[in-house]
């Protein structure tokens, strides 16, 4: 099986990678329109991770 793809910033610590994937989200794009509330309730998706994500995401 193939290692999958992930998109998301560097900086984003395994803890929140590993939570945004059992959660089915894949690439940066999966998150868009994603409330950080909902991010947020991910257990490993802490304060860092959310920062990072918000930024990626602002800037695309």
């Amino acid at each position: 099986m193939a290692e999958p793809i992930y998109d998301f910033p560097p900086g984003i610590g395994n803890p929140a990678r590993n939570a945004l994937h059992n959660a089915g989200y894949r690439r940066l794009a999966d998150l868009v329109g994603v409330p950080t509330s909902d991010l947020a309730a991910l257990h490993g998706v802490g304060p860092k991770a959310l920062r990072l994500l918000t930024e990626a995401l602002s800037t695309d």
